[in-house]
Formats: structure tokens, sequence, C-alpha cells
């Protein structure tokens, strides 16, 4: 059953009382009655209606008690503030009227059902003199911090790229210092937690807009993690044990992807992926060298050879999502990596879509058969941006793909998730955090799932290649 949440309030920012702004949106003609209500109802200090997060699956908890226990803090695309904003935005600020169209503008280019269009929280920036997207960065963080207050809540955290917006460490290319960036991004909003548990380690892998300067600043970023007692990452790709029976294994899907052609695509009115003709070309400094072209190898070796009584993969590219403009980059992935994900992974963890999504995959693309205990796929990229889902492409990807199965989908959220590992079930909870900049939690969605590593790899029907 999917549960799909369009979740899309205004809650920093009114709407200006300007009916020229009306003027404007009539150029899309039908398309624009949805949103002149929208826009109406916040004019006159209302809010439209929208649809509340329900809870999710909850099965009961088995009989019998546990004897493995480990809780996983899983966050993403957190380093989102308003003193580390784009050039464009400081270059050419946005009054509310030319922010609010510029959205619509985008919804309508990426043919969404109009009658779903919602802003997310917008805010004004001191810095710029300018609207931009509101930031959950520090809201989230909080949250994180009070979650993780209670006792055995948190044994340690991933974190699942884009770590620095908008361009991850320059290196001085904007003439502005790393290390206040490195600060204000990636210590003060999360040192907090090392401050409640002096043994608790944030464990990361890199992003797209963490590789999106140059090499040197992704490597800037990599040994400022080396260094910092908060972090640990042994490399772009890596593996580690942070609690004894569970081993996760990060990998770097920028370096991955940026080895294949992305072909650029748009959106039929069905949903449907449809070829623009046109390819996404990866920047020259991401195409891997040398051992970075072996990763996908690397991680079916380390996975086979592990005895880790969870064994879990992150990254920062999801496998499946809602939003649809990550669709050519999960196809790939997918290719890659479930020979190995299906035969000896417990899980696949990602961010990237600024959403929060849990699917299961039946592995029958990765085995040849469908495997009775499916491939649970996390995104969790929530933790500064928000992003709307696409309803029409969930609904294609449901036609097409009946190996996956979507659980929750909530765009235009902020939030985080956890994982609770027992002996051999698994509880995935995802937390939602409100609009309005507090810090209240509300655990909108949980699911028990079976460990999937351990069993009789003989039972597995590997697919042929």
């Amino acid at each position: 059953m999917t549960e799909f949440i369009p979740e899309n309030r205004v809650q920093q920012g009114k709407l200006p009382d300007d009916h020229d702004l009306f003027v404007t949106v009539r150029r899309h003609a039908w398309k624009a009655t949805a949103l002149a209500v929208a826009v109406l109802a916040s004019a006159c200090g209302t809010t439209p209606a929208s649809a509340p997060a329900s809870p999710g699956i909850n099965p009961s908890t088995p009989a019998g008690a546990e004897t493995f226990k480990a809780n996983i803090l899983a966050f993403g695309d957190t380093g989102y503030d308003y003193d580390w904003l784009e050039a464009d935005d400081y270059e050419d600020p946005l009054d509310a009227r030319t922010y609010i169209v510029g959205e619509l503008d985008d919804w309508i280019e990426d043919n969404m059902p109009i009658q779903e269009f919602r802003l997310s929280p917008f805010h004004f920036a001191e810095q710029t003199g300018g609207w931009v997207p509101a930031s959950g960065m520090w809201p989230v963080a909080r949250a994180i911090q009070d979650w993780c207050a209670s006792p055995d809540r948190c044994d340690f955290g991933v974190m699942l790229g884009d770590n620095i917006y908008p361009s991850g460490a320059t290196v001085g290319a904007d003439g502005r210092d790393d290390a206040a960036r490195f600060d204000d991004l990636m210590n003060k909003p999360y040192i907090g937690l090392q401050e409640q548990d002096e043994d608790f380690v944030i464990y990361p892998v890199m992003g797209n807009h963490d590789w999106e300067t140059s090499r040197e600043g992704a490597e800037a970023q990599l040994a400022y993690l080396q260094a910092s007692p908060l972090y640990r990452m042994d490399g772009f790709w890596w593996k580690s044990e942070p609690v004894p029976g569970v081993e996760v294994f990060g990998i770097d899907t920028t370096l991955l992807l940026s080895a294949f052609e992305e072909p650029e695509y748009a959106f039929a009115d069905d949903g449907t992926p449809v070829h623009t003709g046109e390819i996404d070309e990866a920047d020259p400094w991401t195409v891997p060298r040398g051992a970075e072209r072996d990763q996908v190898a690397w991680l079916a070796k380390a996975l086979a050879e592990s005895d880790a009584h969870w064994k879990i993969v992150i990254a920062h590219h999801p496998l499946w999502s809602g939003s649809g403009g990550k669709y050519e980059q999960a196809k790939v992935l997918r290719e890659q990596l479930y020979p190995a994900l299906c035969r000896y992974a417990d899980m696949f963890l990602a961010g990237h879509e600024h959403t929060l999504e849990v699917h299961m995959d039946d592995c029958r693309d990765g085995l040849g058969q469908p495997d009775d205990r499916p491939l649970m796929t996390l995104v969790s990229g929530a933790a500064g941006k928000q992003r709307a889902l696409h309803s029409t492409f969930m609904d294609y990807l449901d036609r097409t793909y009946p190996q996956k199965e979507t659980l929750y989908a909530r765009g235009q959220v902020w939030g985080f998730a956890t994982l609770e590992l027992g002996e051999d079930e698994a509880e995935v909870t995802l937390l939602a955090i409100p609009d309005d900049g507090s810090s209240a939690i509300d655990e909108v969605f949980t699911h028990r799932f079976k460990r999937r590593s351990g069993r009789d790899a003989g039972a597995l029907t590997q697919a042929s290649p």
C-alpha cells in the first residue's frame, strides 16, 4: 500500500497582497486555477487544507525477547544555511511575487498535477535582501539532539551526503573560508550529539553538491571529516563496524554515476519519463580515476566477505524515489548495485531527494527471482531542504516496476529517520518536523522488516549478467 502525502504548506512568509500576481499566473491558462484558490486563501489569512500525515504500517512486535539491539540515526542533505547561500541569491535577490511565480513555473515545467501545487516554506534572507527557500537545518538538528537525548535511541549516525550547500568546500574559489563553512554547517549543528554522548560518531558519505566546485573541494571536505572527532570517514568509499555486529558500507555514488551518460527527460501527462534527446554531462573532476572505477567490485567483495550480523549500505543517490528528477540515476544504480545488494545486504540508505520515503524491492532484478525478504530502501534527505513528490511519476513507477512497493512517501517536509536493529528484524521510523521552525517531533511512519543477510547463499539465485 502506498502512503502518498503531498505536504506543502505556506508557513514562513505571507503571499503578497498583489492582484498583478494573478495576471501573471493567468498566462498558464486552466492550469493556474488551483493556484489562484491557494493564493486567495493565503492573502485572506487562511491556509489551504492539506492532507495530514497519517500513521504508517505498525505490525505488532513478535513475541520473545531479542538478544541483539542497535539504534541508528539516518539523515541527509543537511548543510543549507542562510549565511551560505548561492551567488545568484546575492546577485539577483527575489521579491516575494517573483519567488512565488518562479515556484509555480517550475511546478508546471515538470508537468506536476497543478491541483497539488503548494508552496514550501520560504524565508526573507536579510543576508541577500531577497526571498529564498526556508532552511530546516537547525530545526532538524535540534530535533535530532532531542531525540537522541533519550537513553539507547542513537548508537551512531549516518549522514547521507550533500553535507554542504550550495557547492561543497570551495578552497577559496568563492572568497570565503572553508574552515568557517565546515564549522557552521557540519560541526555546530551536530556537536551537541557528542556532548550528550562522548562516544557518538557520525559516518558520512559525499553527495553531488559536495563535489560541485572541484575535486580539490571534495578532498578538502574529506580531510576535515577525517580529522574531526565527531565524524569518521576513511575515504570516498569505506566500510566500518560502528557497533559489534553491524557493518556499514559507504559508497560515493557521484563518482560511480559520473562514469555513465545521463539522458535528460521530461514527463508526459501520465507521468511517463520521455527522453528529450539531451545528455546531462558530468563535471570532469567527478569522473572516476584509477581505483575509483572499481567501487562496485569492491562493494560486492566487501559484502560477500563480511560476517556482520547486519550489513548496511549507505550512499547519496537513492534506488527508488518519488520526485522524478533522479529517474535515470536510479536505473543505473540498480543495474550496477543489485547483484551485490540483493545477495548480501540488509538495506540501502540514501538521501539526495529532499523527502522521506520507504520502498521495498523484491530483488527479482538482482537475483533472477523474487525474494521473500525484500530489500528495504530508505530515502532520508529532508534534514535541510524540501522537495515535492511527483504523483503521476509515482503512478508510472507503480505501473512499470512490480518488484517495488512504496510503503510511505512524503514530500515538502523536514525530518529524519531512525532504525532499530534486532536479532532478526529491524524497525525503520520516519520523523517529521513542523514547518514553523520549531523542533517538535512527529513519528509519522514505522515499519518492521526481516534481516536478509546470514541466510544460505545457495538458496538465492543470482541473475545472469
